[in-house]
């Protein structure tokens, strides 16, 4: 099967592209480069356009007319930043996504799995949210996310399109054969600035938020393992129609065109439990310090997984000590695969 993929020269969708290799279908790359990597694109057919570029699209469709699914990864994704520069991230996010809806309609792709967030919901009692729990999208990247379900939904109904949003939780790791990684400079992610301590980048990790109401009063989060992630996509584009199938099915429903899919590991991982987790695959300790919340943070939340399992047949198998682990050997070999630019 071939597959668009928007924002594959990204960190988590050059990993989507190498599932989608290993298991045996061709993906096709449309990325502007503003934030992905060339170096993932090589060997892959690469398309260097801008996702709002209808003439780009079109083009790329009239090339590749076999193209049967789009899985849409290209977005800004930093909370912080998308707070100081609301503006970027409504225009990159929202505006620029319409526009590839659209085009995706008019070039004929019926299909579409939207990377969205599990950003987007409420802080819940217990913290487990599945995909009927509240939804209180707490910064502009979360709203824009939210935004782009409403526009997916509309579409499908008004177009033809089918649609399957997938809501992930927090990705971790690297690929585990070191084809790609996270190549942010300064991240603001956890394991980001983890491994940055622990290599001597950073000089302390900051625990940011320390009375929120969870069992050590630190952030709770749903760790997933980027390869995981990726493999759900493969699942989702491989089972689409399944799903599609069984949803109706159950739901008792005729409305077959638009679904939401929580993805996480179904744990709920406090960052002091992070943190320890990290300096025993490290062997030693690192330099840490409790710290204010930081603007858009929330309590946080982990999934309940139920509906990926039912509907797509997917379920996380790593644990977030491989994902701490393949990202402490990404770090060692990323310049050697980026180059020194990174």
């Amino acid at each position: 099967m071939k597959v668009l993929v928007t924002g594959g020269a990204g960190y988590i969708g050059s990993t989507i592209c190498s599932a989608l290799e290993d298991s045996g279908h061709t993906p096709v790359i449309l990325d502007s480069l503003v934030t992905g990597r060339e170096e993932f694109t090589r060997g892959r057919i690469f398309y260097k356009a801008d996702i709002a570029d209808r003439a780009a699209v079109e083009k790329l469709f009239a090339e590749h007319p076999d193209i049967e699914c789009t899985i849409h990864c290209a977005a800004l994704i930093l909370v912080p930043e998308s707070v100081a520069k609301p503006y970027e991230y409504y225009m990159s996010n929202v505006a620029k996504s319409t526009e590839l809806f659209y085009s995706l309609h008019q070039c004929g792709c019926k299909k579409i799995v939207f990377s969205s967030s599990a950003s987007v919901y409420d802080v819940v009692p217990g913290f487990m949210v599945t995909e009927e729990s509240p939804l209180r999208p707490g910064s502009p990247y979360a709203r824009t996310k939210y935004m782009m379900e409403m526009v997916l939904q509309d579409f499908c109904r008004a177009y033809g399109i089918r649609g399957i949003a997938l809501r992930y939780f927090n990705p971790i790791g690297a690929d585990p054969k070191m084809r790609s990684g996270m190549f942010i400079e300064d991240p603001s992610h956890i394991l980001g600035r983890l491994v940055d301590v622990a290599n001597g980048r950073s000089e302390v990790f900051r625990i940011t938020g320390t009375d929120y109401p969870t069992r050590d009063g630190t952030g709770i989060r749903d760790y997933l393992h980027v390869w995981d992630l990726a493999l759900a996509h493969v699942a989702a584009v491989e089972r689409f129609d399944e799903a599609f199938g069984r949803s109706v099915k159950e739901s008792g429903t005729a409305d077959g065109s638009y679904m939401v899919i929580n993805l996480g590991s179904g744990n709920g991982v406090t960052v002091r439990e992070f943190v320890a987790a990290f300096e025993k695959v490290h062997g030693k300790p690192i330099n840490k310090v409790d710290a204010p919340r930081r603007p858009g943070d929330a309590a946080g939340a982990y999934a309940n997984a139920d509906k990926a399992r039912k509907l797509i047949g997917w379920k996380a198998a790593l644990p977030i000590e491989q994902g701490i682990a393949d990202a402490l050997k990404w770090a060692k070999v990323k310049d050697s695969v980026l180059g020194k630019k990174s």
